[in-house]
């Protein structure tokens, strides 16, 4: 069933013509762009007094200028007009451009070159809106995550393909430029084939009115992109991600050459090794997260990207002792394969990190502003990948060497990165509850069909374990709001990842009356604001197993707030480290770790018929003997 939500995509005109059309342009970007850079830097071009690491620096600058200076303009075209047809004009352009950059191959024109760079620049900044604004429209909310990751997938096997074309046909002959010239051409006229057969996809404000005033449009569309703040976080993940990738992709030449001692065609082994990775990290992401946005991920990749950033360092901090002429020699040089691996793992977890915050945007961002808020998203991004080559250059003219520039990097990630969870803890409280259900326990999940896609619930569940709320978290796709008992809630440390959770604490009438009330009035405000609230209607953790009496409580949250009401029974718990025996203590380690934890979850109850006798009965009834 995996393989079938994922790739069975590929077989429907809804993606396959828009899949091989984004694979050709980026298959062309790469052929153009590797010929460009290995031709720089191994043949001794010095362009306006450049050497090779300062031309590959400029040359990126050169590549996203176009995105800080079109992105707003791009946007609305993107938001105003059908996209199918923007996609096939985009198209047209291409083809116009890679006839200018097959006569500047020809002719050696390498100022001409680095102009076309410009230009495809400003390509794929018309591009960027109408793509990831195509995919919500065509693709079901449970489709996305894997139609991102056949997207990242196929852009960097595209990548690879484009990597191997342009390092070959330009390293085995750098003076015969015709081959490089023919396939430019060629793929950017299937590109536009293939564009052909994309379906009509309606334009989301075509009533819009373009504003042709570039920095007027680019403060507004960035304020579309803050209106909703898990989207603006995304955005500021998915720019990190490419201010990270631009530092590691952007030096390898100049790594292969001054470090490792290689030539082109090496060059072109370890990009593409890192290309391999983002495929492998961007298809794995749909069964890690069990085909849905599952954004326990984001912490994951961000993890892996910084340990084996580190790692990459140590592979080989100095230059090697000797220069090796082909991919051959290369792999038979000690430490070799560690340095692949690396790339290898950098690309994974690079992949992990950024396909469920692109798929976040696309779920979340207004469908009205989409497009533009994509744009938004390139602006950032061309921010951080500028910043990205100016600390580069800054650093390694003050000394310091390219594997120390790779350290330094991965540091800095782990830093962005803990910023960001803590601006957003959603991302690392989904990141412990996908551990929880991943690694602790094998959990089955059945019904969640049952929890409405959007507007407010109450979700009724038997209580026998600590992990129950982190359970239910990981299994169900929409954030929920825990009521929980208040001296749980202020447990030192604990207690800052449940305020981070938005939990209510709670206390008897007898206990805290004032508690009790304004946790009955911030359930209430909850439920107005359309979210779902989750308790535990026994009120205590189960000492023997059995479903014990449901509290009246249930009813006086009705009372307040007719929502429906999901009742949700968890097995297989009772008996687990964390469950309680008869006497009260936690059981004994490791008590049914690993263990498969059924999530039942039931049709939605009407508010009047949601007594609590009738919620026991049927969380008893969804669990039967799986105690």
């Amino acid at each position: 069933m995996a393989e079938s939500s994922q790739f069975r995509l590929l077989a429907e005109r809804r993606f396959l013509p828009f899949f091989a059309t984004q694979f050709l342009g980026a298959l062309n970007d790469n052929v153009f762009r590797n010929g460009f850079l290995i031709l720089a830097t191994f043949q001794g071009v010095r362009l306006f007094g450049w050497d090779a690491s300062m031309l590959a620096n400029a040359a990126g600058i050169a590549f996203i200028l176009p995105f800080v200076l079109f992105s707003a303009t791009a946007g609305q075209i993107a938001d105003k007009y059908e996209k199918a047809m923007l996609i096939r004009r985009i198209k047209l352009f291409e083809i116009g451009l890679m006839v200018v950059a097959a006569i500047a191959f020809l002719t050696q024109s390498y100022a001409l070159l680095l102009f076309v760079l410009f230009l495809m620049g400003l390509q794929s900044t018309l591009f960027g809106p109408v793509k990831y604004a195509y995919l919500p429209q065509q693709l079901a909310t449970h489709e996305l995550i894997g139609g991102n990751a056949l997207v990242e997938a196929g852009t960097f096997t595209a990548i690879i393909i484009g990597l191997i074309i342009g390092g070959i046909v330009v390293g085995m002959n750098p003076g015969n430029s015709f081959p490089i010239a023919l396939f430019l051409v060629a793929f950017s006229t299937f590109g536009y084939l293939s564009s052909r057969q994309i379906p009509v996809t309606r334009a989301a404000d075509p009533d819009l009115a373009v504003q042709w005033n570039a920095w007027r449009e680019t403060r507004r569309i960035l304020g579309f992109a803050r209106e909703n703040k898990s989207v603006f976080l995304a955005i500021l993940g998915i720019s990190w991600f490419w201010f990270f990738g631009t530092v590691m992709t952007v030096q390898l030449p100049a790594y292969t050459l001054e470090v490792l001692r290689g030539d082109e065609f090496v060059t072109t082994c370890l990009l593409a090794t890192f290309a391999v990775g983002v495929g492998i990290g961007s298809i794995l992401c749909e069964r890690l997260s069990g085909h849905r946005i599952e954004l326990g991920l984001v912490p994951f990749g961000a993890i892996g990207l910084t340990g084996f950033g580190i790692d990459l360092y140590f592979a080989e901090p100095v230059a090697s002792a000797y220069a090796v002429d082909s991919v051959g020699a290369f792999l038979e040089r000690p430490g070799t394969f560690r340095i692949l691996f690396d790339l290898t793992m950098l690309g994974a977890f690079g992949g992990i990190y950024s396909v469920p915050l692109y798929a976040l945007i696309q779920q979340r961002a207004r469908r009205r502003h989409l497009s533009r808020i994509i744009a938004a998203n390139n602006i950032i991004n061309s921010f951080f990948m500028v910043a990205a080559s100016a600390m580069s250059v800054a650093l390694l003219a003050a000394g310091l060497s390219i594997p120390g520039l790779f350290v330094v990097t991965a540091i800095l990630n782990a830093i962005v990165a803990a910023y960001i969870f803590t601006l957003l803890p959603e991302f690392l409280l989904r990141f412990l509850a996908w551990l929880v259900i991943s690694v602790v326990y094998r959990i089955r999940p059945q019904g969640i069909e049952n929890i409405p896609d959007s507007g407010p619930a109450v979700v009724v569940c038997n209580h026998v374990s600590y992990m129950d709320p982190v359970i239910l978290v990981g299994s169900v796709r929409r954030p929920m709001r825990f009521v929980m008992w208040y001296r749980i809630f202020e447990i030192p440390i604990l207690r800052y990842f449940f305020r981070q959770a938005r939990a209510i604490p709670i206390a008897s009438a007898g206990e805290n009356a004032a508690m009790l009330e304004q946790a009955l009035d911030q359930v209430d405000a909850e439920l107005e604001a359309g979210n779902i609230v989750c308790i535990f209607p026994e009120g205590s953790l189960t000492r023997d197993g059995e479903v014990q009496r449901f509290r009246p409580g249930i009813e006086k949250i009705l009372e307040r707030r007719p929502v429906p009401v999901i009742p949700v029974a968890l097995g297989r718990l009772w008996g687990s480290w964390f469950s309680r025996d008869g006497r009260g203590a936690l059981r004994r380690f490791p008590g049914r770790l690993f263990a498969r934890v059924p999530v039942l979850i039931g049709p939605p109850v009407r508010p009047a018929d949601a007594t609590a006798a009738r919620l026991e009965l049927l969380v008893r009834t969804l669990r039967g003997d799986r105690r």
